[in-house]
């Protein structure tokens, strides 16, 4: 195993134009059942992908994003990209910074090192609370997530029962492997974030996310210090629930 990882390079090609066309078809019936759906961005390149259908086909999803307060600048600066692009907003949500004041008071600034226990209430915090808080009132919203993205990924449904917030959750992505994602960004010139040039391959806050090398998981690179395998922040676990038909 050897070099920092690269974004794939794959060509477009008339099936992964089907698979974007069955997207599209999917974020439009979204759009027309569910007025106040969202889309979670991380700004990450799946998200990425589903920003540029949404904006391309003028479809009213709201974009919204969570600013955990510890996001590398090259996110913030992709998040400026992409608004700039499409001429649309990303709704920013924040963490209740009277709790993240007791927490690093008790636990310190970088706590989250000390114990997975602590890592995921800092997630808590910073990630969980706040989109409880985006989605309060809204029927559905929609997320970037791939079956292969992770073990515990590997059930993965196209459309959902979100038990823990009550409202329907959709995952257009679903089935798309990593060179899909990819295929698309370059073909259609899409913005992502800066860091994947530098061989980080699934990007979350500064400090809990680093560069992989070549071989490795396409998420090693979260939560890097912890022994487990399936690395979860909290938002896409949840009670057990029905999987519906898309």
């Amino acid at each position: 195993m050897s070099g920092i990882w690269r974004p794939p390079e794959a060509h477009w090609t008339p099936e992964r134009e089907r698979k974007a066309g069955a997207v599209l078809a999917l974020l439009a019936k979204v759009a027309h059942a569910h007025p106040t759906a969202a889309l979670a961005t991380s700004l990450q390149a799946e998200d990425a992908v589903l920003c540029d259908m949404i904006a391309r086909t003028e479809l009213s999803i709201d974009l919204i994003m969570l600013d955990t307060g510890r996001l590398p600048a090259e996110t913030l600066d992709a998040k400026t990209a992409i608004e700039d692009r499409y001429g649309r907003s990303i709704t920013v949500i924040q963490p209740d910074k009277a709790e993240i004041a007791a927490w690093i008071g008790k636990n310190g600034t970088d706590g989250f090192y000390d114990s997975e226990r602590l890592r995921h209430e800092c997630c808590a915090l910073r990630k969980v609370r706040p989109l409880a808080r985006a989605l309060a009132g809204r029927t559905a919203w929609i997320t970037g997530q791939r079956r292969d993205q992770a073990a515990s990924r590997l059930g993965l449904e196209e459309h959902e029962i979100d038990a823990v917030h009550g409202i329907e959750k959709f995952n257009p992505l679903a089935c798309w492997r990593l060179e899909d994602v990819w295929a698309y960004v370059r073909n259609r010139d899409v913005p992502v974030n800066a860091l994947y040039a530098r061989g980080y391959a699934s990007i979350g806050c500064d400090p809990c996310t680093r560069v992989i090398r070549q071989g490795e998981n396409t998420r090693a690179g979260r939560w890097w210090w912890e022994a487990s395998t399936d690395k979860e922040c909290g938002l896409h676990v949840q009670a057990e629930a029905p999987a519906l038909g898309a």
